[in-house]
């Protein structure tokens, strides 16, 4: 059970993935939530457009086209679109997802309902595992696991937004040892590990399809900026040992453990992240070092580019979706709080802004910029709303790799997907700009793929990508 003013038994040394800078709030509400009469004079953009950047559209009235209705609200429905999506490889089921949805309906749609009834579903999951271990029923130990930390995941999102934001770190700790007795149940066990990045080590799971020691080809699973490690469940594992592939889990800066326990956020040298894993996995005999591929999903699509434009150890590389610029993923209103100094920004930001933010609102803005300022996250966990735009911006802006991507050297799949909310354009701009062997692939509405990271469609999106890395990789 959760309790902020307990803390989980846990050791926090132990070891231990925002699909997209703003999902989980949809297009329309993110605009919403930053604009308003305050802004209605915008200003110009702190640096201009890449060559072959689209600028975000504004969104339709409906930012979600054909997509299932779970929640009037479109930022509500695509978190709970993710958590329906994983019942294809086990990560959710149906009835449970169905059933937590028409109980935050009938309660009335809120951070508050939506958090609670999640939580309730982790808690109910977490105990009927447990008894079930203590039984010595593993299958379902490990099956109802995996479903708790999907469940408390979905409470994560939302958990700044109630009335208890200090619980954020327990509630990640909740989805997280979920995630280990899973790991440590699936058969064979998920290797468990840390590798320093500088002298920070950072939590690993290393899956292999079986103990036979033969060298496999292998992918390194990277996740956006608000994913948790049951999404690389979902994008990746899972695909990888049906295929017979070894595949890496890890929390990076700004990520997992390292962003919710020990307060270290994203950097823009994504290499520097990247190369001790490389190095890690160039010392095990099951893995073969000629095939070792990289993906990122959402934000993570980005991080990667940066990495394998100078980690040339990388085989293959798989951008889901292709970005560039995570900065203009936020709307032109929030964009334009930005001005040419950072006391300019502040004033700006606490005299004009501010006052006009509603709890909603609030939350949004807590919840886009707090895996890049740990200020943020300190005003955020009591309650507060940051009173520094410029830093956490200006880290946001530095993830920009327009000038790298023409120095990535591997083959590179970029994705793109139907009704792309937040990097409407980019998959296409970075396309054109790579200079290696390339491929560009859009999924569909047809196909019931569309949206960022195609929700409803995780198994598709798995086919596409490892179809691909076999035919690249001679698999």
């Amino acid at each position: 059970m959760i309790n902020a003013s307990t803390p989980p038994g846990q050791d926090p040394t132990r070891r231990v993935a925002l699909r997209g800078l703003v999902a989980g709030a949809g297009t329309a509400a993110v605009t919403a939530a930053i604009g308003g009469s305050a802004l209605a004079a915008p200003v110009p953009r702190p640096t201009p457009l890449a060559a072959g950047h689209s600028a975000p559209s504004k969104p339709a009235d409906n930012p979600t086209p054909g997509a299932m209705q779970l929640f009037d609200d479109p930022g509500f429905n695509f978190t709970g679109l993710f958590a329906l999506g994983g019942a294809g490889y086990g990560a959710s089921q149906v009835g449970e997802v169905l059933t937590a949805v028409n109980a935050i309906n009938a309660a009335g749609l809120s951070n508050q309902t939506y958090t609670d009834t999640f939580l309730a579903w982790g808690d109910r999951l977490a105990d009927s595992a447990a008894a079930a271990g203590r039984s010595g029923h593993h299958e379902t130990q490990r099956a109802q696991a995996l479903r708790a930390s999907q469940y408390y995941a979905q409470a994560l999102f939302y958990v700044l937004g109630t009335d208890d934001p200090g619980a954020e770190k327990n509630v990640y700790w909740a989805t997280r040892e979920q995630w280990d007795t899973f790991t440590q149940h699936w058969s064979p066990a998920a290797e468990q590990a840390t590798v320093n990045w500088g002298k920070v080590p950072m939590p690993v799971w290393f899956f292999r399809p079986d103990t036979s020691g033969r060298p496999r080809p292998t992918v390194i699973l990277t996740n956006g900026s608000d994913g948790q490690n049951v999404d690389m469940w979902t994008y990746g594992v899972a695909a990888a040992m049906a295929r017979g592939w070894n595949a890496l889990v890890y929390d990076g800066p700004g990520q997992g453990q390292m962003l919710f326990v020990n307060g270290t956020f994203f950097t823009p040298r994504w290499d520097h992240v990247v190369k001790p894993l490389v190095n890690w996995l160039s010392k095990r005999s099951d893995v073969d070092h000629k095939r070792i591929a990289l993906t990122g999903l959402s934000m993570g699509g980005d991080l990667v580019g940066q990495a394998a434009a100078f980690e040339h150890r990388i085989a293959a590389l798989v951008s889901m979706p292709g970005c560039l610029s995570p900065w203009l993923a936020f709307p032109p209103e929030a964009r334009s709080v930005l001005k040419p100094t950072k006391e300019e920004t502040n004033r700006y930001w606490n005299e004009e802004i501010v006052p006009t933010l509603t709890p909603e609102m609030a939350f949004l803005l807590k919840k886009r910029f707090q895996p890049f300022d740990p200020a943020v996250m300190r005003a955020a966990r009591q309650g507060r709303i940051f009173t520094d735009f410029w830093t956490p911006a200006q880290r946001v802006i530095a993830l920009d790799i327009t000038k790298v991507v023409p120095q990535i050297q591997c083959p590179t799949l970029v994705l793109d997907y139907d009704d792309e909310q937040f990097y409407p354009g980019q998959p296409k701009a970075m396309y054109k700009l790579l200079r290696s062997p390339k491929k560009y692939i859009k999924l569909t509405r047809a196909q019931g793929a569309q949206l960022h990271c195609s929700p409803m469609a995780p198994q598709t999106h798995c086919e596409t990508v490892f179809d691909w890395l076999e035919r690249t990789l001679h698999v």
